[in-house]
């Protein structure tokens, strides 16, 4: 086989960059290891920063999205209880939107397929050869044998678990790496969401996130030790500590029910750089993970990717390498400042074990500060709706 360019990777960033690429009147072809079904199913986070929205619906992907999406023009803090509301809408003229990542996912699919793109599914022991040289390649093994795509370029579009980060040489890779002291027990149910916009919550007995996927499906979290077992966990505990930790007002209006998911997810920080090594690149969580608090995972994989397929035009139109010499630092720029957010965020909401009394007080002038005044809003909003593109 032969494509222009071979993408790692059949999730959001990986169908994102062959929509763009294919705008561009550029070939690819996406290799993924899992299957369709298990890609569409994948249950992850679903906030979209305005930048996000406006280039899915710039794109012909948003139809969809603006008929089933929520827009939220801001969101609350609960402190110990006590509710504040940050108006993004008011401190920035942007907004974000609920839609999850598994309806972006089919949205991309379905845009692909309509457009004649190839994507591999089920491709067994992926590998990619010759990205230091001209002649760079994939290759997997399926039911009928082994696969060989040859191409101009490689995206690493395939995760954290994936293999092309992996591959570089580990003296040309630095990982910049912190790992949270605690964990997300997440449940998903068809119940009526709490309030119409999302609900941080910092309390003495740990963070509560307050969430949902539409008007009759609510995401909820937990902050909980790293050594949970979903086992000590039945619902109506997890329900008793939503209410306790999202305060009285939330507590007496929740609806309650049966889970329909029941997840545990580690929190951890992680930068790789840089993000080109020759035919190359590195995008979304293949590049970076961040924590889920400050709603950035996806969105960070969504600028990668319209950078980068912003170089590849340039090289296969203009013959031009100045993307493509430009988009690790480029990509990077962002990455780190929404690290930074998020890893701010973080520190506000989270109970630390073994923190001294002084640092609840801290984080409690924090988040009063936050909350209280219109400079510190604005910055935070300014980041909660996403900094421009780079």
């Amino acid at each position: 086989m032969r494509t222009q360019v071979g993408i790692v990777g059949g999730g959001p960033a990986g169908l994102l960059l062959s929509h763009l690429l294919h705008r561009q009147g550029i070939d690819s072809v996406i290799v993924e290891r899992r299957s369709r079904a298990y890609v569409e199913g994948r249950i992850r986070a679903g906030v979209l920063e305005q930048g996000t929205v406006d280039l899915l619906a710039e794109t012909g992907l948003g139809a969809r999205m603006a008929r089933e999406g929520l827009v939220h023009g801001g969101i609350e803090i609960a402190i110990d209880g006590a509710r504040h509301r940050i108006d993004l809408a008011a401190l920035t003229g942007k907004s974000v939107t609920v839609y999850g990542q598994t309806e972006v996912t089919k949205d991309l699919i379905e845009a692909r397929l309509a457009a004649g793109g190839t994507i591999v599914y089920e491709a067994d022991e992926v590998s990619v050869h010759g990205f230091d040289s001209d002649t760079p390649s994939i290759r997997w093994r399926t039911a009928d044998g082994p696969q060989e795509l040859h191409c101009d370029f490689i995206a690493g579009c395939d995760g954290f678990h994936g293999v092309c980060r992996p591959s570089v040489p580990a003296g040309r890779i630095r990982t910049y790496e912190r790992v949270y002291p605690f964990n997300w027990l997440g449940i998903l149910s068809q119940t009526e969401p709490v309030s119409d916009e999302l609900i941080y919550a910092s309390h003495d007995r740990g963070f509560a996130l307050a969430s949902m996927r539409s008007h009759a499906l609510s995401r909820y979290y937990i902050q909980c030790d790293l050594d949970v077992k979903l086992d000590d966990w039945p619902d109506e505990r997890i329900w008793d500590e939503l209410k306790t930790r999202l305060g009285p007002e939330a507590a007496a209006t929740i609806e309650t029910g049966p889970s329909i998911e029941k997840s545990v997810a580690p929190l951890r920080s992680v930068v790789a750089e840089p993000m080109r090594f020759g035919r190359m690149f590195l995008a979304g969580d293949a590049a970076h993970i961040v924590p889920p608090t400050g709603a950035k995972g996806l969105n960070l994989a969504v600028a990668d990717v319209r950078v980068l397929a912003e170089a590849f035009a340039e090289h296969f139109r203009d013959g031009s390498s100045a993307g493509i010499d430009s988009y690790s630092e480029r990509a990077l720029k962002r990455v780190w400042k929404a690290q930074r957010f998020s890893w701010w965020f973080s520190a506000q909401l989270h109970r630390y074990d073994g923190a001294e009394p002084f640092a609840r007080r801290l984080q409690l002038a924090e988040l009063d500060y936050l909350t209280g005044s219109e400079a510190a809003s604005h910055a935070f909003a300014e980041n909660y709706v996403g900094l421009p593109f780079g």
